[in-house]
């Protein structure tokens, strides 16, 4: 695991876009693995200000929450409308994203990993980092096996996001997300961390015991991690 520590939150945005560019320099028609909250927004405008084009590029968000429409102001089908396929060139056919409202959840998730097995496999995912070490939406006690499927969103994770919902409704309780097994097939994984608020659990991530209870320690048995932090979370690292 390769740990890089910049010093805000905008350094360490910019490095991201930066990495992403890189690969699609290299492989234009790259397969990513797209994140949403509110940690990813610098990276999606730093990339969008690089104007890269992405036109090749195919790409496979991480979750979406059960029940909400693509037209919902929080779908994440929105967010990414919003942060970055109105600004950027990749093309819709190659823009992929679970279905929150597929009338059958199991064949949707089941297509979702056909769909990426079949793209030829994940070559960069992005992640975030729950407060509680939840990597895309697999919460703690997720088995490391685990493919796309619904899940129950942890009440911390309920508590963290429901912000996002003030006016527009009662958050879901459920999501469909991408299994720390799909995530842990990618050829790179990039994750991103910034705040004073992240660094107990990126203390846990980096240096702690891998084990089911804190997700994100499954990271530690890839061979191709980059943490980028900003220095307030990184500040209870001891190395």
């Amino acid at each position: 695991m390769h740990v890089e520590r910049h010093a805000d939150y905008a350094a360490l945005s910019h490095r991201a876009a930066e990495i992403v560019a890189e690969l699609v320099r290299q492989k234009p028609d790259a397969i990513l693995g797209l994140p949403t909250g509110s940690t990813p927004e610098g990276f999606y405008a730093a990339l969008v200000a690089m104007q890269i084009s992405l036109a090749s590029v195919r790409t496979f968000n991480l979750d979406e929450y059960v029940g909400l429409p693509p037209e919902h102001p929080q779908s994440y089908h929105a967010y990414m409308q919003k942060h970055l396929y109105q600004h950027v060139d990749v093309r819709p056919k190659n823009r992929h994203i679970l279905n929150g409202t597929a009338p059958d959840v199991e064949a949707e998730c089941l297509r979702y990993e056909e769909a990426i097995a079949a793209a030829g496999g994940l070559d960069l995912v992005i992640l975030g980092v729950g407060h509680n070490g939840h990597i895309g939406f697999n919460e703690p006690g997720t088995p490391w096996s685990a493919r796309t499927r619904k899940v129950a969103l942890a009440e911390r994770t309920l508590q963290a996001n429901a912000r996002f919902f003030g006016g527009t409704g009662p958050m879901p309780t459920h999501a469909l997300t991408m299994g720390i097994g799909t995530i842990l097939g990618a050829k790179q994984i990039l994750l991103l961390a910034s705040g004073e608020g992240k660094a107990e659990i990126v203390r846990e991530m980096v240096e702690g015991k891998p084990r089911v209870e804190v997700p994100a320690t499954a990271l530690q048995a890839h061979p191709r991690v980059t943490v980028l932090l900003d220095k307030s979370a990184a500040t209870l690292l001891s190395r």
